[in-house]
């Protein structure tokens, strides 16, 4: 083969694979084109566009009075499309969006909210944030007036862009137990545990990804609007809610102790009317960062309180009187040769009865009759404490409850010391709202109701579910062992270890409670301080807890610094239950019983009366009037409030006294707080306009 053949014959082999290879790219191109095509549009799709959750409205949460605990506000995002603008109207208007934009936002200047404009209608951007602030559907309603944006969405470019915010009216108040929702669908309180009720169903709409990871809505006429979530309204009474955290904060602070809790529970239905829990922060003050009233973080040993369920089943097992004696010595008992147990009287109690001994937390007294009547037999005493319903979970509508946990025989912890320590409420763990429905229990005359704190699930007016009371246990002992421990409860406040409660009003039943806290495989002189009870003893209408975790300083007892916060509550809660008042009977062997009011306006004072149903004179009265008693009637004495004389404000309100006095042009000054007891201008004398009255309060 010569060399002409030789290149030729190259030439064709060369043509042929470039012909090959040229055949093999347009197969290709046709295969991606057609072949794969569905795949690549959907791939550059997803790419480009998304459809994305819209999230639904979250439902309300009430108070017991109607009152919000919890809404969704609507926020609002400024998105700006400035290619859909005209161009005359573009060049008109811009100048004054912009001193628009600068003056509500003060984040830019005019010139440059006027250039992010202009920049962005330059680039043919059809979707920018003007703002990454949140705003409010007032502004948006404002915003919608100004140039350009008044024009709309599809011919001035606007969109305001919702975000639901989560907003609490009362701030701090009941926060833990309103609770909350987070990105990864967890949370607690009443917000996790009716996600279901409040977080509505989502919808869905189409968004397309434009410059920098922004995604812009597409209105495709196929979007599932989201429906709005369901309210709910709870027991919670804000009112007494506000009164115990105020009184457990102030606790808190004197004794600076760790945290507290403070649950309230009406008696006859199980509604929770009060659930207060309050932690320490860093900064040294207190929130509301764990419910302690459920949580495992509040299930600690009870301490004391738990004496109620040892002398119950004394009672139901054996034939024993309150009024039988107990030795408990010195104040120190050894029970074993390496355990002993006293109590917290230096020098002991003595020989005591068994009420005294309950009325006096006497733990020797109780390690002795527990151990004399169960010590061969704890499978008996566990089994009372089954039948009280101190081992069951209570099956609260909370999620997150932890159960409660009693030791039994079998437990490998099972020692020689468990029972005599259970005696006194060592060895078993539970909630305080395990310990408070117990009580309730004893209250309600033995019948074990399910605490309650969500009465009702609505959309608008209409009831979607409601939850009734639900009956644990019919009787929990027996009506001879409830009158017994009924009269202990009450002997404890009369005359016991929470004789610093007593008041002349109502009377309180109750028990304290102070256990040491178990740390790093011991006990320490940390304490676990409470008290629960129920008021009045006669008529149980509420039961409470009060429990303060670790207290510093020199009062560490329930007594000291429990017991005066479930007073203050209780005092609280008598004032503004008038139904808990004693209705004004006649009695011919003493007079009526009349509420402490002095003065005031007299139209005030008739209703107040009519309300609380205090007889009074019907009679001519002035503005302004005294209140007096005759023949077991209030009578009204007129004051001098004429315009040219002083005034006599003595025994008002601040309020009432600051309002005829600065009427009349007066200067005041004030010392004190309370009623006004005394004036330093004397009523009826001459009045010079601009001149200075002190009032003192009292």
């Amino acid at each position: 083969m010569n060399i002409k053949s030789e290149i030729l014959l190259r030439v064709r082999l060369a043509f042929v694979f470039i012909m090959f290879f040229a055949l093999a790219v347009v197969g290709r191109i046709f295969y991606v084109q057609w072949g794969m095509g569905d795949f690549w549009k959907k791939q550059a799709s997803e790419k480009t566009t998304k459809d994305r959750v819209i999230k639904a409205t979250r439902g309300n949460i009430y108070a017991l009075n109607g009152e919000l605990l919890a809404t969704s506000i609507p926020r609002y995002k400024i998105a700006f499309d400035p290619t859909i603008v005209p161009d005359k109207i573009f060049r008109d208007s811009v100048k004054y969006l912009a001193e628009k934009l600068a003056k509500h936002f003060g984040d830019k200047t005019a010139e440059e909210y006027r250039q992010k404009i202009r920049d962005a209608r330059a680039e043919n951007k059809e979707y920018i944030f003007l703002n990454n602030s949140l705003i409010t559907y007032n502004d948006k309603r404002k915003m919608l007036k100004w140039p350009i944006f008044n024009r709309g969405r599809y011919k001035g470019g606007v969109l305001f862009e919702r975000i639901d915010q989560r907003y609490m009216p009362f701030k701090y108040l009941a926060r833990r137990s309103i609770g909350f929702v987070n990105q990864d669908n967890g949370g607690a309180g009443l917000e996790y545990s009716f996600n279901s009720q409040l977080g509505g169903k989502d919808g869905r709409a189409l968004f397309q990804r434009i410059a920098n990871g922004i995604w812009k809505p597409v209105y495709n006429g196929e979007d599932i609007k989201p429906d709005p979530g369901m309210d709910i309204y709870t027991t919670i009474d804000i009112n007494l809610q506000d009164v115990a955290e105020t009184s457990l904060l102030s606790a808190l602070k004197e004794h600076d102790a760790h945290y507290g809790c403070v649950i309230v529970m009406e008696v006859n239905t199980g509604e929770i009317k009060v659930m207060a829990n309050l932690g320490r922060v860093e900064e040294g003050d207190y929130r509301e960062t764990y419910n302690y009233a459920i949580a495992p973080q509040g299930v600690t040993e009870p301490g004391s309180t738990f004496k109620l369920a040892s002398l119950m089943a004394l009672l139901e097992e054996v034939n024993i009187e309150l009024t039988d004696s107990v030795k408990t010595g010195n104040g120190v008992f050894k029970y074993t040769s390496d355990a002993e147990m006293r109590d917290s009287k230096l020098g002991g109690h003595g020989t005591v009865t068994i009420q005294n001994a309950f009325e006096l937390s006497s733990n020797i007294a109780f390690v002795k009759l527990i151990s004399s009547y169960f010590g061969a037999k704890p499978e008996r005493f566990i089994s009372y404490l089954k039948s009280f319903g101190l081992a069951d979970p209570l099956g609260f509508q909370m999620a997150g409850t932890a159960p409660p946990n009693i030791k039994t025989p079998k437990d490998k912890t099972w020692s020689g010391i468990s029972l005599p320590w259970m005696a006194v409420g060592y060895e078993s763990q539970m909630s305080p709202l395990q310990m408070l429905t117990f009580y309730n229990a004893v209250a309600n005359n033995g019948k074990m109701l399910q605490p309650i704190i969500v009465k009702e699930v609505r959309v608008a007016d209409e009831v979607i579910q409601s939850y009734n009371t639900t009956v644990l246990r019919e009787k929990i002992c027996s009506d001879k062992t409830l009158s017994k421990v009924k009269q202990c409860l009450i002997g404890v406040v009369e005359r016991g270890t929470a004789s610093n409660i007593k008041n002349g009003n109502y009377k309180i039943a109750g028990k304290t409670g102070t256990s040491q806290k178990f740390k790093n495989g011991r006990y320490t002189q940390s304490y676990y301080t409470s008290f629960v009870g129920f008021f009045p003893a006669e008529k149980p209408k509420y039961t409470c807890i009060v429990v303060i975790d670790e207290p510093k300083g020199i009062h560490q007892h329930g007594s000291d610094v429990a017991a005066p916060v479930f007073k203050d509550i209780a005092d609280k809660v008598y004032a503004l239950d008038v139904e808990m008042h004693k209705l004004l009977v006649k009695n011919s062997d003493r007079n009526y019983s009349f509420p402490l009011i002095k003065s005031g306006k007299a139209e005030d004072l008739q209703y107040l009366f009519t309300e609380m149903r205090v007889p009074f004179k019907s009679q001519q009265a002035e503005e302004w009037v005294m209140a007096g008693v005759d023949q077991n009637k209030v009578q009204w004495k007129n004051r001098t409030a004429s315009i040219n004389k002083m005034p006599d404000v003595k025994g008002m309100t601040l309020r009432d006294a600051l309002f005829l006095l600065e009427n009349k042009g007066l200067e005041i000054k004030i010392k004190g707080k309370g009623r006004v007891t005394y004036q330093s201008s004397e009523p009826g004398s001459g009045i010079i306009r601009g001149s200075e009255v002190l009032l003192e309060l009292d």
